[in-house]
């Protein structure tokens, strides 16, 4: 018995001691790779006075509203005196010069809005963005709403909006407690029991769901009778899940800069270009708790679903999307839109992914993949699946010259958006048009990553993306 106990302890020990050299060297490689401290800036290390998940649990829509624009106007005046020169110039959000400042814009996206329709109100939608973003991300979605005769909430969630040092404070109780506040503000305005939908973006449709499975149980909640999730963030990646341990050399004043992934000058005025660890944390528990949740309810108790998702995603996992629609049935859909297959760039490709319809299990979802119809056509065809038979169906789509994929961030955009379209509209002065930046010179000189620039940032299909929300009105 003492010689078993000993082997007992023996493994125990080295079992301890292998994690904690494992540990030790993630630590000492992240204090060695980490972003130099050097680089942050007042809106790094600014951080928000965001209400906590307790209070905003009781909070009305309008008091929040009144809370945003006092944080607004508190973040604006500390960074400007705080911003120095050397950060004054057109191409930083944050510079009081810029056509990007808040103020400076003819309309602040970075803000909880609602859209009014014209006439009466035949239903109610409430759309929530995605994780680093703002509801600028969905205001396309939300005026479509609107002109279909929808009142449209959007709300700015905690973190957002406002300077990306925010996000490293923020968890997403907070998150959740905010699209709990549009919900039930919804709730109050459907005096007639009108259709009510719910939209989520990334983390805004994790966010979405876990609202829709808290409403199952909770009676001052409303249950959305539609369900659109776009780019849904349903799994992340290790990177997530390891964040924790990625930020505790930031405990040290020295390395600040370990508390963050990306730091990157701030060119985008609804969008932080810098990613804290902590955002990417706080995303992956709350992917952790969704996954959870999900396996505890029947596809029957949840409102019907359309998700629409790119094959190629470099932020969520396709996998982990279709592996929860397995668990759906055939009152819920999900779209795959594929890779342009016929590309002159095809050989320059990574050849790893497969078919989407490769990809699809057995389950009694309802599918659709929006593919080439051939190697050599750049046409793209719809193929469904319904109750394991599919059809081919054709289209006029086809992606543009150039254009290889989508991208996470490119569904919910049309490709005349004045900020990320690659034909922007010239009747929003935003300062820049990144949809359609070219930016040629020497390399090593560029601060951002030239991935990020050639990133398809909207959608050849957004009409598509319409049709499909508006066949459910």
């Amino acid at each position: 018995m003492s010689g078993t106990l000993r082997i007992v302890r023996r493994v125990g020990f080295a079992t301890a001691t292998a994690l904690a050299l494992a540990i030790a060297s993630v630590v000492g490689y992240r204090t060695l790779t980490a972003p130099p401290s050097s680089l942050l800036r007042p809106w790094h290390q600014a951080i928000a006075d965001e209400l906590p998940a307790a209070t905003l649990a009781t909070t009305t829509w309008s008091d929040y509203l009144t809370h945003e624009k006092r944080l607004l106007d508190t973040v604006d005046q500390a960074i400007a005196e705080s911003i120095e020169s050397a950060d004054e110039h057109v191409a930083n959000r944050y510079a009081a010069m810029s056509p990007m400042h808040r103020v400076r814009l003819a309309r602040d996206w970075n803000r909880s809005y609602e859209l009014q329709p014209v006439g009466d109100t035949r239903g109610i939608v409430v759309l929530l963005h995605g994780l680093t973003d703002s509801p600028y991300r969905l205001r396309h979605l939300a005026s479509h709403y609107q002109a279909r005769g929808f009142l449209a909430l959007s709300p700015r969630l905690p973190g957002h909006g406002t300077v990306p040092g925010a996000l490293t404070q923020v968890q997403w109780q907070q998150w959740l407690a905010v699209a709990k506040i549009a919900m039930r503000e919804a709730h109050v305005r459907n005096t007639k029991d009108l259709p009510l939908h719910l939209v989520g973006y990334s983390n805004g449709a994790a966010l979405a769901l876990m609202v829709s499975l808290d409403a199952i149980e909770d009676t001052t909640l409303p249950r959305p009778d539609r369900i659109v999730l776009l780019s849904p963030m349903i799994g992340v990646g290790e990177l997530g899940r390891f964040a924790g341990v990625l930020g505790w050399p930031a405990a040290l004043p020295s390395f600040a800069g370990a508390a963050w992934i990306d730091v990157l000058p701030e060119y985008n005025p609804f969008k932080y270009n810098s990613f804290p660890v902590n955002a990417a944390r706080q995303s992956s528990l709350l992917t952790r708790e969704l996954d959870s949740r999900l396996l505890l309810v029947g596809s029957e108790q949840l409102a019907p679903i359309l998700a629409i998702q790119s094959l190629a995603d470099d932020t969520v996992s396709t996998a982990a999307v279709i592996a929860m629609f397995e668990r759906l049935n055939a009152r819920h859909e999900l779209v795959l839109i594929d890779i342009d297959r016929s590309a002159l760039v095809d050989g320059l490709l990574y050849n790893h992914l497969l078919p989407a319809e490769d990809l699809l299990g057995n389950g009694d979802y309802r599918a659709a993949v929006l593919s080439n119809r051939g190697r050599t056509d750049g046409t793209l065809v719809e193929r469904r699946r319904s109750a394991s038979i599919w059809t081919e169906h054709a289209t006029t789509l086809r992606y543009p010259f150039g254009v290889y994929s989508l991208s996470h961030i490119a569904l919910p955009f049309p490709c005349d958006d004045p900020l990320y379209g690659l034909s922007p509209r010239s009747d929003e002065g935003f300062g820049i048009a990144l949809g359609a930046l070219a930016v040629r010179g020497e390399r090593g000189l560029l601060r951002v990553s030239q991935d990020d620039l050639t990133r398809m940032k909207c959608n050849p299909f957004f009409s598509d993306v319409l049709a499909r929300i508006d066949h459910s009105l």
